[in-house]
Protein backbone atom coordinates (compact mmCIF):
# COMPACT_ATOMS: atom_id res chain seq x y z
CA UNK A 1 0.00 0.00 0.00
CA UNK A 2 3.04 1.76 0.40
CA UNK A 3 4.02 1.93 -3.20
CA UNK A 4 0.00 2.65 -4.08
CA UNK A 5 0.12 6.24 -1.54
CA UNK A 6 3.47 7.38 -3.31
CA UNK A 7 2.44 6.60 -6.66
CA UNK A 8 -1.17 8.78 -5.88
CA UNK A 9 1.58 11.24 -3.95
CA UNK A 10 3.55 11.85 -7.27
CA UNK A 11 0.35 12.19 -9.28
CA UNK A 12 -0.76 14.96 -7.72
CA UNK A 13 2.36 16.34 -7.17
CA UNK A 14 1.11 16.76 -3.17
CA UNK A 15 3.73 16.53 -1.39
CA UNK A 16 7.69 17.11 -1.59
CA UNK A 17 11.12 15.42 0.32
CA UNK A 18 12.34 18.16 1.58
CA UNK A 19 9.58 20.78 4.14
CA UNK A 20 8.14 18.67 7.17
CA UNK A 21 4.29 17.62 6.41
CA UNK A 22 1.92 18.47 9.24
CA UNK A 23 -0.37 15.31 9.85
CA UNK A 24 -3.65 15.42 11.29
CA UNK A 25 -4.15 12.79 13.65
CA UNK A 26 -7.07 11.86 15.81
CA UNK A 27 -5.89 8.58 16.55
CA UNK A 28 -8.08 6.48 14.07
CA UNK A 29 -7.52 3.69 12.17
CA UNK A 30 -6.76 6.27 8.73
CA UNK A 31 -4.78 8.64 10.63
CA UNK A 32 -2.39 6.44 12.37
CA UNK A 33 -2.00 4.65 8.95
CA UNK A 34 -0.91 7.94 7.21
CA UNK A 35 1.51 8.41 9.81
CA UNK A 36 3.19 5.23 9.75
CA UNK A 37 3.14 5.36 5.31
CA UNK A 38 4.43 8.81 5.48
CA UNK A 39 7.08 7.86 8.13
CA UNK A 40 7.87 4.66 5.88
CA UNK A 41 7.80 6.56 2.75
CA UNK A 42 10.89 8.96 4.62
CA UNK A 43 8.62 12.03 5.06
CA UNK A 44 9.55 14.39 8.16
CA UNK A 45 5.84 14.38 9.77
CA UNK A 46 4.98 16.21 12.09
CA UNK A 47 1.35 15.47 14.01
CA UNK A 48 -1.40 17.61 15.43
CA UNK A 49 -4.24 16.69 17.12
CA UNK A 50 -7.18 18.64 18.69
CA UNK A 51 -8.91 18.14 21.44
CA UNK A 52 -12.79 19.35 20.75
CA UNK A 53 -13.95 17.75 24.53
CA UNK A 54 -16.82 16.65 22.76
CA UNK A 55 -16.67 12.89 24.04
CA UNK A 56 -16.42 13.53 27.61
CA UNK A 57 -13.92 10.98 28.94
CA UNK A 58 -12.96 9.95 25.14
CA UNK A 59 -11.26 13.00 23.59
CA UNK A 60 -8.94 13.03 26.73
CA UNK A 61 -8.44 9.58 25.90
CA UNK A 62 -7.28 10.13 22.16
CA UNK A 63 -5.26 12.88 22.92
CA UNK A 64 -3.52 10.41 25.47
CA UNK A 65 -3.33 7.69 23.24
CA UNK A 66 -1.77 10.17 20.31
CA UNK A 67 0.61 12.06 22.66
CA UNK A 68 2.05 8.31 23.14
CA UNK A 69 2.35 7.52 19.61
CA UNK A 70 4.64 10.74 19.50
CA UNK A 71 6.81 9.86 21.91
CA UNK A 72 7.44 6.23 20.76
CA UNK A 73 7.90 7.55 17.15
CA UNK A 74 10.17 10.04 18.59
CA UNK A 75 8.56 12.90 16.08
CA UNK A 76 7.40 16.46 17.12
CA UNK A 77 3.43 17.01 18.07
CA UNK A 78 1.61 20.13 18.33
CA UNK A 79 -1.83 19.76 20.82
CA UNK A 80 -4.65 22.31 21.13
CA UNK A 81 -7.79 22.43 23.26
CA UNK A 82 -10.99 23.96 21.97
CA UNK A 83 -14.45 24.64 23.48
CA UNK A 84 -16.17 23.67 20.84
CA UNK A 85 -19.81 23.60 21.38
CA UNK A 86 -19.35 27.10 23.05
CA UNK A 87 -18.15 28.40 19.94
CA UNK A 88 -20.74 26.76 17.47
CA UNK A 89 -23.23 28.29 19.58
CA UNK A 90 -21.75 31.64 19.43
CA UNK A 91 -21.29 31.56 15.87
CA UNK A 92 -25.10 29.69 15.09
CA UNK A 93 -23.41 27.15 13.53
CA UNK A 94 -23.29 23.16 13.37
CA UNK A 95 -21.07 20.95 15.85
CA UNK A 96 -19.50 19.47 12.45
CA UNK A 97 -18.96 23.03 11.15
CA UNK A 98 -17.40 24.85 14.30
CA UNK A 99 -14.93 21.77 14.65
CA UNK A 100 -13.75 22.20 10.77
CA UNK A 101 -13.61 26.30 11.04
CA UNK A 102 -11.31 25.76 14.24
CA UNK A 103 -9.46 22.23 13.32
CA UNK A 104 -8.32 23.95 9.76
CA UNK A 105 -7.81 27.34 11.10
CA UNK A 106 -5.47 26.00 13.60
CA UNK A 107 -3.36 23.97 11.32
CA UNK A 108 -3.07 26.87 8.84
CA UNK A 109 -1.61 28.90 11.76
CA UNK A 110 0.71 25.68 12.50
CA UNK A 111 1.65 25.33 9.03
CA UNK A 112 3.05 29.22 8.74
CA UNK A 113 4.80 28.46 12.47
CA UNK A 114 6.79 26.13 11.49
CA UNK A 115 7.29 26.73 7.84
CA UNK A 116 5.37 23.02 6.58
CA UNK A 117 4.81 22.18 3.38
CA UNK A 118 1.49 21.10 3.99
CA UNK A 119 -1.46 19.58 5.72
CA UNK A 120 -1.97 15.96 5.41
CA UNK A 121 -5.29 14.66 6.29
CA UNK A 122 -6.47 10.66 6.21
CA UNK A 123 -9.43 10.72 3.81
CA UNK A 124 -9.58 8.00 1.71
CA UNK A 125 -11.38 5.85 -1.13
CA UNK A 126 -14.64 5.57 0.94
CA UNK A 127 -14.51 8.92 2.59
CA UNK A 128 -14.82 10.42 -1.39
CA UNK A 129 -17.80 7.45 -2.33
CA UNK A 130 -19.78 9.00 0.58
CA UNK A 131 -19.49 12.72 -0.55
CA UNK A 132 -20.12 11.87 -3.93
CA UNK A 133 -23.46 10.18 -2.74
CA UNK A 134 -23.96 12.78 0.05
CA UNK A 135 -23.68 15.53 -2.86
CA UNK A 136 -25.72 13.56 -5.22
CA UNK A 137 -28.60 13.97 -2.87
CA UNK A 138 -28.41 16.98 -2.04
CA UNK A 139 -28.22 18.43 -5.32
CA UNK A 140 -24.96 19.06 -6.71
CA UNK A 141 -22.94 20.33 -10.29
CA UNK A 142 -20.35 17.75 -11.92
CA UNK A 143 -17.82 19.24 -9.61
CA UNK A 144 -19.35 17.39 -6.52
CA UNK A 145 -19.76 13.90 -8.34
CA UNK A 146 -15.98 13.88 -8.26
CA UNK A 147 -15.75 13.46 -4.75
CA UNK A 148 -13.18 14.84 -2.34
CA UNK A 149 -10.22 16.80 -4.28
CA UNK A 150 -6.54 15.46 -3.70
CA UNK A 151 -5.70 18.95 -3.02
CA UNK A 152 -7.23 21.91 -1.48
CA UNK A 153 -4.94 24.73 -1.41
CA UNK A 154 -2.34 23.27 1.12
CA UNK A 155 -4.64 20.75 2.45
CA UNK A 156 -3.65 17.06 1.07
CA UNK A 157 -5.17 13.93 1.20
CA UNK A 158 -2.62 11.48 0.12
CA UNK A 159 -4.99 8.32 0.88
CA UNK A 160 -7.60 8.47 -1.73
CA UNK A 161 -6.64 5.88 -3.34
CA UNK A 162 -7.20 3.34 -0.74
CA UNK A 163 -9.93 1.55 0.76
CA UNK A 164 -11.01 1.43 4.28
CA UNK A 165 -10.50 -2.23 3.68
CA UNK A 166 -6.94 -1.80 2.37
CA UNK A 167 -6.32 0.47 5.46
CA UNK A 168 -7.66 -2.05 7.82
CA UNK A 169 -5.37 -5.02 6.28
CA UNK A 170 -2.14 -2.35 6.38
CA UNK A 171 -3.02 -1.76 9.98
CA UNK A 172 -3.26 -5.70 10.70
CA UNK A 173 0.22 -6.27 8.48
CA UNK A 174 2.23 -3.79 10.41
CA UNK A 175 0.70 -4.36 14.24
CA UNK A 176 -0.33 -0.90 14.27
CA UNK A 177 -2.71 -0.12 16.99
CA UNK A 178 -5.44 2.78 17.03
CA UNK A 179 -8.72 3.85 18.99
CA UNK A 180 -12.40 3.48 18.08
CA UNK A 181 -14.27 6.74 17.87
CA UNK A 182 -17.65 6.31 19.21
CA UNK A 183 -19.28 8.73 17.28
CA UNK A 184 -18.29 7.24 13.66
CA UNK A 185 -21.21 4.74 14.30
CA UNK A 186 -23.65 7.72 15.30
CA UNK A 187 -26.79 7.87 12.95
CA UNK A 188 -27.20 11.69 14.19
CA UNK A 189 -24.38 11.85 11.83
CA UNK A 190 -25.35 12.63 7.81
CA UNK A 191 -21.94 10.96 6.69
CA UNK A 192 -22.67 7.63 9.38
CA UNK A 193 -25.66 6.95 7.79
CA UNK A 194 -25.03 6.77 4.66
CA UNK A 195 -21.68 4.63 5.36
CA UNK A 196 -23.92 1.97 7.72
CA UNK A 197 -27.49 2.22 5.59
CA UNK A 198 -26.97 3.51 2.11
CA UNK A 199 -23.92 1.76 0.95
CA UNK A 200 -24.24 -1.70 2.67
CA UNK A 201 -28.40 -1.49 0.71
CA UNK A 202 -26.26 -0.50 -2.60
CA UNK A 203 -24.02 -3.66 -1.89
CA UNK A 204 -27.06 -5.73 -1.72
CA UNK A 205 -27.97 -5.07 -5.04
CA UNK A 206 -24.22 -4.78 -6.31
CA UNK A 207 -21.60 -6.25 -4.00
CA UNK A 208 -19.18 -5.04 -6.09
CA UNK A 209 -20.59 -0.85 -5.79
CA UNK A 210 -17.83 0.38 -3.70
CA UNK A 211 -15.63 -0.45 -6.64
CA UNK A 212 -18.12 0.71 -9.12
CA UNK A 213 -18.24 4.09 -7.63
CA UNK A 214 -14.75 4.75 -7.42
CA UNK A 215 -14.63 3.95 -10.85
CA UNK A 216 -16.95 6.38 -11.62
CA UNK A 217 -15.30 9.27 -9.30
CA UNK A 218 -12.11 9.01 -11.92
CA UNK A 219 -14.52 9.13 -14.98
CA UNK A 220 -16.26 12.53 -13.32
CA UNK A 221 -13.40 14.10 -13.22
CA UNK A 222 -12.10 13.40 -16.48
CA UNK A 223 -15.85 14.51 -17.44
CA UNK A 224 -15.36 17.62 -15.36
CA UNK A 225 -11.96 18.66 -16.66
CA UNK A 226 -13.26 18.66 -20.26
CA UNK A 227 -16.53 20.83 -18.91
CA UNK A 228 -14.60 23.45 -17.52
CA UNK A 229 -12.72 24.23 -20.35
CA UNK A 230 -15.34 24.63 -22.67
CA UNK A 231 -17.14 26.52 -19.73
CA UNK A 232 -13.87 29.02 -19.33
CA UNK A 233 -14.09 29.35 -22.94
CA UNK A 234 -17.85 30.62 -22.92
CA UNK A 235 -17.14 32.65 -20.42
CA UNK A 236 -14.37 34.55 -22.25
CA UNK A 237 -16.84 35.46 -24.58
CA UNK A 238 -20.28 36.11 -23.04
CA UNK A 239 -18.99 37.58 -19.22
CA UNK A 240 -17.29 41.46 -18.87
CA UNK A 241 -15.20 41.80 -15.67
CA UNK A 242 -15.14 45.31 -13.62
CA UNK A 243 -13.62 46.52 -10.74
CA UNK A 244 -16.90 46.30 -8.61
CA UNK A 245 -19.07 43.93 -10.31
CA UNK A 246 -19.25 41.36 -13.64
CA UNK A 247 -21.63 41.49 -16.46
CA UNK A 248 -23.34 38.63 -18.50
CA UNK A 249 -23.90 39.47 -21.75
CA UNK A 250 -27.55 38.66 -22.18
CA UNK A 251 -27.93 38.80 -25.95
CA UNK A 252 -24.69 36.31 -26.32
CA UNK A 253 -25.82 34.02 -23.27
CA UNK A 254 -28.95 33.38 -25.55
CA UNK A 255 -26.90 32.14 -28.38
CA UNK A 256 -25.33 28.98 -26.30
CA UNK A 257 -26.23 25.24 -26.01
CA UNK A 258 -27.69 25.22 -22.84
CA UNK A 259 -28.46 28.67 -20.79
CA UNK A 260 -29.66 26.93 -17.17
CA UNK A 261 -26.16 25.15 -17.28
CA UNK A 262 -24.02 28.35 -18.17
CA UNK A 263 -26.28 30.46 -15.54
CA UNK A 264 -25.75 27.98 -12.67
CA UNK A 265 -22.63 27.15 -13.21
CA UNK A 266 -21.47 31.23 -13.48
CA UNK A 267 -23.65 32.24 -10.51
CA UNK A 268 -23.23 29.63 -8.08
CA UNK A 269 -19.85 30.95 -6.88
CA UNK A 270 -21.80 34.21 -5.92
CA UNK A 271 -24.18 32.38 -3.90
CA UNK A 272 -27.21 32.09 -6.35
CA UNK A 273 -29.07 28.54 -6.99
CA UNK A 274 -31.04 26.53 -9.20
CA UNK A 275 -34.71 28.90 -8.16
CA UNK A 276 -32.51 32.27 -8.94
CA UNK A 277 -31.30 30.73 -12.56
CA UNK A 278 -35.35 29.14 -13.27
CA UNK A 279 -36.79 33.03 -12.83
CA UNK A 280 -33.53 34.77 -14.80
CA UNK A 281 -34.65 32.41 -17.57
CA UNK A 282 -38.22 32.78 -17.18
CA UNK A 283 -37.27 36.57 -17.88
CA UNK A 284 -34.42 37.03 -19.46
CA UNK A 285 -35.69 38.52 -22.33
CA UNK A 286 -38.65 40.81 -20.50
CA UNK A 287 -38.18 44.34 -18.70
CA UNK A 288 -35.07 45.30 -17.06
CA UNK A 289 -35.24 46.04 -13.49
CA UNK A 290 -35.08 42.88 -11.90
CA UNK A 291 -33.26 42.29 -8.77
CA UNK A 292 -32.40 38.99 -7.29
CA UNK A 293 -30.13 38.93 -4.21
CA UNK A 294 -27.87 35.92 -2.59
CA UNK A 295 -26.24 36.34 1.22
CA UNK A 296 -23.27 37.72 -0.44
CA UNK A 297 -24.18 39.53 -3.92
CA UNK A 298 -26.97 41.11 -5.63
CA UNK A 299 -28.11 40.15 -9.46
CA UNK A 300 -29.38 42.72 -11.77
CA UNK A 301 -31.51 41.90 -14.73
CA UNK A 302 -29.98 45.04 -17.12
CA UNK A 303 -31.64 46.07 -20.35
CA UNK A 304 -28.19 44.08 -21.99
CA UNK A 305 -26.36 42.76 -18.94
CA UNK A 306 -27.37 40.39 -16.25
CA UNK A 307 -24.95 42.13 -13.36
CA UNK A 308 -23.73 41.03 -10.38
CA UNK A 309 -22.29 42.80 -7.70
CA UNK A 310 -21.27 42.41 -4.00
CA UNK A 311 -23.40 43.58 -1.39
CA UNK A 312 -21.87 46.30 0.89
CA UNK A 313 -22.44 45.72 4.66
CA UNK A 314 -21.99 49.85 5.19
CA UNK A 315 -21.17 52.82 3.11
CA UNK A 316 -20.82 56.34 4.37
CA UNK A 317 -22.99 58.05 1.71
CA UNK A 318 -21.32 61.79 2.51
CA UNK A 319 -17.97 63.44 2.84
CA UNK A 320 -17.00 66.97 3.46
CA UNK A 321 -13.81 68.19 1.43
CA UNK A 322 -12.56 71.40 3.71
CA UNK A 323 -10.11 73.88 1.93
CA UNK A 324 -6.82 72.59 3.53
CA UNK A 325 -7.90 68.78 2.36
CA UNK A 326 -5.51 68.26 -0.58
CA UNK A 327 -6.84 64.10 -0.88
CA UNK A 328 -9.63 62.04 -0.28
CA UNK A 329 -8.83 58.38 0.47
CA UNK A 330 -13.03 57.49 0.54
CA UNK A 331 -15.34 56.39 -0.65
CA UNK A 332 -12.36 56.63 -3.70
CA UNK A 333 -8.97 58.17 -3.83
CA UNK A 334 -9.62 61.75 -5.23
CA UNK A 335 -6.77 64.54 -5.35
CA UNK A 336 -7.41 67.80 -4.87
CA UNK A 337 -4.92 71.24 -5.49
CA UNK A 338 -5.14 74.67 -6.15
CA UNK A 339 -3.25 76.54 -9.07
CA UNK A 340 -3.12 79.54 -10.22
CA UNK A 341 -4.05 80.12 -14.60
CA UNK A 342 -1.29 80.66 -16.73
CA UNK A 343 -0.53 81.40 -20.45
CA UNK A 344 0.21 77.62 -20.79
CA UNK A 345 -3.07 76.46 -19.01
CA UNK A 346 -4.39 73.46 -20.87
CA UNK A 347 -7.61 72.16 -20.10
CA UNK A 348 -8.01 68.46 -18.97
CA UNK A 349 -9.96 65.88 -21.60
CA UNK A 350 -10.42 63.25 -19.06
CA UNK A 351 -13.83 62.15 -17.16
CA UNK A 352 -11.57 61.59 -14.08
CA UNK A 353 -9.97 65.21 -14.05
CA UNK A 354 -11.40 68.15 -14.13
CA UNK A 355 -10.51 71.99 -13.53
CA UNK A 356 -13.12 74.17 -12.11
CA UNK A 357 -12.70 77.41 -11.33
CA UNK A 358 -12.23 78.29 -7.86
CA UNK A 359 -13.68 81.55 -6.87
CA UNK A 360 -17.23 80.02 -8.21
CA UNK A 361 -16.81 77.06 -5.17
CA UNK A 362 -17.65 77.87 -1.75
CA UNK A 363 -15.50 75.51 0.92
CA UNK A 364 -16.77 73.14 2.63
CA UNK A 365 -17.00 70.84 -1.02
CA UNK A 366 -19.62 68.01 0.14
CA UNK A 367 -19.44 64.77 -1.99
CA UNK A 368 -22.82 63.05 -1.69
CA UNK A 369 -24.79 60.29 -3.61
CA UNK A 370 -27.52 61.81 -5.83
CA UNK A 371 -30.83 62.07 -4.54
CA UNK A 372 -34.48 62.62 -6.34
CA UNK A 373 -34.68 65.83 -7.98
CA UNK A 374 -31.01 67.27 -8.27
CA UNK A 375 -30.45 69.22 -11.21
CA UNK A 376 -27.74 70.78 -12.85
CA UNK A 377 -26.19 72.76 -15.99
CA UNK A 378 -24.18 69.85 -18.97
CA UNK A 379 -20.96 71.35 -19.61
CA UNK A 380 -21.49 73.14 -22.39
CA UNK A 381 -25.09 73.59 -22.02
CA UNK A 382 -26.83 76.27 -20.92
CA UNK A 383 -30.12 74.91 -19.94
CA UNK A 384 -30.73 72.89 -16.31
CA UNK A 385 -31.10 69.33 -16.43
CA UNK A 386 -32.41 66.85 -13.89
CA UNK A 387 -30.07 64.24 -12.93
CA UNK A 388 -32.64 61.29 -13.55
CA UNK A 389 -33.36 62.41 -16.91
CA UNK A 390 -29.35 62.41 -17.65
CA UNK A 391 -29.41 58.79 -16.29
CA UNK A 392 -31.78 57.86 -18.56
CA UNK A 393 -30.43 59.73 -21.69
CA UNK A 394 -27.04 57.74 -21.02
CA UNK A 395 -28.84 54.59 -20.47
CA UNK A 396 -27.49 54.16 -16.64
CA UNK A 397 -28.78 50.79 -14.72
CA UNK A 398 -29.80 50.68 -10.89
CA UNK A 399 -26.41 50.14 -10.13
CA UNK A 400 -24.60 52.60 -11.81
CA UNK A 401 -27.26 55.37 -10.30
CA UNK A 402 -26.57 54.10 -6.76
CA UNK A 403 -23.24 54.34 -7.14
CA UNK A 404 -23.17 57.86 -8.75
CA UNK A 405 -21.40 60.50 -6.76
CA UNK A 406 -21.90 64.09 -6.96
CA UNK A 407 -19.18 67.12 -6.00
CA UNK A 408 -21.75 69.91 -4.16
CA UNK A 409 -20.67 73.33 -4.18
CA UNK A 410 -22.92 75.45 -1.65
CA UNK A 411 -25.90 73.51 -2.43
CA UNK A 412 -24.89 73.09 -6.34
CA UNK A 413 -23.90 70.27 -8.14
CA UNK A 414 -19.90 70.81 -10.05
CA UNK A 415 -19.54 67.48 -11.05
CA UNK A 416 -21.02 64.23 -11.72
CA UNK A 417 -17.86 62.67 -10.69
CA UNK A 418 -16.62 60.65 -13.07
CA UNK A 419 -18.83 61.34 -16.04
CA UNK A 420 -19.52 65.46 -16.36
CA UNK A 421 -18.84 68.69 -15.19
CA UNK A 422 -21.75 71.81 -14.49
CA UNK A 423 -21.27 74.45 -17.39
CA UNK A 424 -21.70 77.46 -14.37
CA UNK A 425 -17.97 76.35 -12.80
CA UNK A 426 -16.03 75.76 -16.15
CA UNK A 427 -13.31 78.11 -16.87
CA UNK A 428 -13.15 81.14 -18.17
CA UNK A 429 -11.07 84.17 -19.75
CA UNK A 430 -11.92 85.59 -16.54
CA UNK A 431 -10.68 82.93 -14.26
CA UNK A 432 -7.50 83.68 -12.27
CA UNK A 433 -7.34 80.31 -9.85
CA UNK A 434 -8.19 77.09 -10.51
CA UNK A 435 -9.48 74.19 -8.45
CA UNK A 436 -8.52 70.98 -10.11
CA UNK A 437 -9.97 67.24 -8.91
CA UNK A 438 -8.54 64.06 -9.97
CA UNK A 439 -9.57 60.25 -9.64
CA UNK A 440 -6.70 58.34 -9.34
Amino acid sequence: MQEKVQTYILKYRLLESEKPVIVGMSGGADSVALLHILLSLGYKCIVAHCNFHLRSNESDRDELFVRNQVRALNIDGYFIDFETSEYAEKHKISIEMAARELRYSWFYNLLEKLDAQAIAIAHHADDSIETMLMNLVRGTGLKGLTGISPRNNKVVRPMLCVSRLEIESYLIDNNLSFIEDSSNSSLDYQRNRFRHQVLPLLEEINPSVRQTLYHSLHHFEGNLAVYQQALKQIENEIVVYESDSIKIDIELLNKQIHIPTILFELLYPFGFGNSVVEQLIEQLNGSPGKLFYSDTHRLLKDRKYLIVQEISSFQKDKFLITENNTLLEQPFRLIISKTKKTVDFVLSKSLNKIQVDASKTKFPLLLRKWETGDSFYPFGMNHRKKISDYFVDNKFNMFEKEQTWLLVSGGVIIWIVGKRLDNRFRITEDTTDILEFEIE
